[in-house]
């Protein structure tokens, strides 16, 4: 560490520097020079490293975050205009993107340790026993490491892209974003869901948009044992193709060719229930997030229709059989036989809102229990 002292040496810099002043009517780089040699020989050196480092160190972090979000704001920019140019998918550009400031920002990390000497020397240690640190290193970030590597895979193999319609998670949304740890869906409800790439890489995704967005979106209804099926369907079948977002046979036919005409919007009877007829109507749509909607409209239409043509669409309901109605002579041959006694067993599922109870009954007794 130098002293506040002045040795001869520097005694005579000075002297040199007051007379080259005294001399001379100009002020020359040589003077400049001159002057900084004699004032860093008067510096002691714990100022100079506790005052100028820490200043260093702050403009270094200032510049990294400046030109970190400079070049986000570039590059998403450049990426957007390119993406509506080109029309390609802007999945990867947005991965390049934070690749490239994070890229940025380890580059301002290294600078900054490389300007301490504690954590040059510390950095050098670590770099000897890189095997063991990494094992540790990766332990401790194994599920940040298994993000990354999966939002890389995301990226390459394009399961999905962004802007494309996907079930996950039960969960009913647009992709938004793409980043090396994790994906943002907005669902239908504008929630922001976020979810780690490694569980977006393990699970089963149903995909809207790719390829094909068009969709076949069932609906469902339940008729009466004694409604026209006939009527019924030719109703389902005219609000159909009435909708607005129901495709017609041309718009199906250029996408899927293979249709045939006639067979774009079916009406099935799919089960024989317990109460109902369940028909199923199926039509076309151009794409999931008209679905929905759609579906729930035609629902409406259809079940005023079948008001005004008495079709009916009926309540869950039961006939009820007793066990001594249903064998009466077994009942009159136990009682001639004289059995000790005899029980009839009230049975069965009525509709919401009737009571039943099980009831014993005497020998010989055959009336019904009390209603």
């Amino acid at each position: 560490m130098s002293s506040l002292s002045a040795t001869p040496t520097h005694k005579r810099n000075i002297t040199n520097f007051r007379k080259l002043l005294i001399n001379q009517n100009e002020f020359t780089f040589v003077h400049i020079m001159i002057f900084a040699d004699t004032i860093a020989n008067y510096w002691p050196q714990w100022l100079s490293w506790n005052a100028a480092t820490p200043v260093f160190i702050f403009i270094i972090i200032v510049i990294t975050i400046f030109f970190a979000r400079l070049a986000d704001r570039l590059l998403q920019g450049y990426f957007n205009k390119a993406s509506l140019k080109l029309r390609v998918d802007p999945t990867g550009y947005r991965l390049l993107r934070h690749l490239i400031v994070a890229a940025i920002y380890i580059l301002g990390l290294i600078v900054v340790i490389s300007s301490i000497p504690q954590l040059r020397t510390l950095s050098v240690a670590l770099f000897a026993g890189a095997g063991f640190a990494g094992i540790i290193i990766g332990f401790a970030a194994q599920s940040t490491l298994a993000n990354i590597v999966s939002g890389i895979s995301l990226a390459v193999f394009h399961p999905f892209r962004v802007g494309d319609i996907v079930t996950i998670h039960n969960e009913y949304g647009t992709i938004s974003d793409l980043t090396l740890r994790h994906t943002v869906v907005v669902t239908w409800d504008n929630r922001r869901l976020i979810i780690p790439n490694s569980i977006i890489s393990e699970e089963a995704i149903i995909n809207w948009s790719i390829e094909d967005p068009t969709v076949i979106w069932p609906v469902n209804i339940g008729i009466s044992y004694d409604s026209n099926i006939d009527l019924a369907r030719s109703i389902m079948e005219d609000k159909a193709r009435d909708h607005p977002n129901v495709m017609d046979h041309y718009e199906v036919s250029r996408v899927h060719p293979e249709v045939i005409q006639g067979s774009e919007i079916k009406v099935l009877l799919t089960e024989l229930g317990d109460f109902a007829l369940n028909l199923r109507l199926m039509f076309w749509v151009r794409d999931r997030s008209l679905a929905y909607f759609t579906g729930c409209e035609l629902m409406e239409s259809i079940k005023k229709r079948f008001d005004v043509e008495g079709i009916e669409i009926p309540y869950p309901y039961r006939t009820i059989l007793y066990k001594k109605d249903m064998h009466p002579n077994a009942e009159r041959k136990q009682e001639a036989g004289g059995s000790g006694t005899g029980a009839g067993t009230g049975i069965g599922v009525g509709a919401p809102g009737l009571h039943f109870q099980e009831t014993s009954e005497l020998p010989g007794d055959l009336s019904g229990p009390d209603e």
